[in-house]
């Protein structure tokens, strides 16, 4: 298991060396983005408009921040992930059509977006749960904010970051996620676990 740091924009080599198991930090424009902000990029694809912001090689972050308004800026308290399995009816769509290369969150992601992930290129990482202090440590600046109107937890955020992790890739760009072997290796043992029990009562 291998330590990266990478600055976004990624690239396709960035990314391709990256396997389930690695650690990642991550440097540069990181952009949240939850369900809500996930189905208006979509809509604006689908109406031929443009986004707020270039996600080409960019790194999405499922969260939502507590955030305070600071005179023209603003402030970053705390940023810990969202779960991952909320995106997943959007994430092939947007890593396909907008050119994502990372997308960041908690809870792990399911086979469309693994096999999206191996089409173009990109993977998936988990942040740990419940450190969003820590989250917001590695976030030197707000940059922007979109679509506030969403809320602030599901507004667009774009963030420079500096290291922000440790990150622990989970789906690589082989197409290869943890969480679908975990699944299978789970389903496997169920007939075992069942006899065991079997025999346990009619002891």
């Amino acid at each position: 298991m291998a330590t990266y740091r990478l600055r976004t924009p990624l690239r396709d080599e960035d990314v391709e060396r990256l396997r389930v198991g690695d650690t990642l930090y991550i440097s540069g424009i990181l952009v949240s983005a939850r369900d809500a902000a996930h189905a208006r990029m979509l809509e604006y694809l689908k109406e031929g408009r443009q986004l707020p912001v270039d996600l080409r090689g960019g790194a999405i972050y499922h969260a939502g921040p507590v955030a305070k308004k600071e005179g023209d800026s603003w402030r970053i308290i705390a940023m810990g992930p969202t779960t991952s399995a909320r995106m997943e009816a959007f994430e092939a769509d947007v890593i396909e059509k907008l050119g994502v290369k990372l997308i960041i969150g908690k809870g792990g992601m399911g086979r469309r977006t693994a096999e999206a992930m191996k089409r173009h290129k990109a993977a998936y990482a988990i942040f740990t749960g419940g450190a969003g202090v820590l989250a917001a440590r590695a976030i030197k600046r707000v940059v922007d904010v979109h679509w506030l109107d969403l809320g602030m937890a599901e507004a667009m955020w774009v963030l420079e970051v500096e290291d922000f992790g440790p990150l622990t890739v989970m789906i690589d760009p082989t197409g290869y996620n943890f969480y679908d072997e975990a699944r299978e290796k789970m389903r496997a043992k169920v007939p075992e676990l069942v006899k065991e029990l079997g025999e346990v009562f009619k002891a």
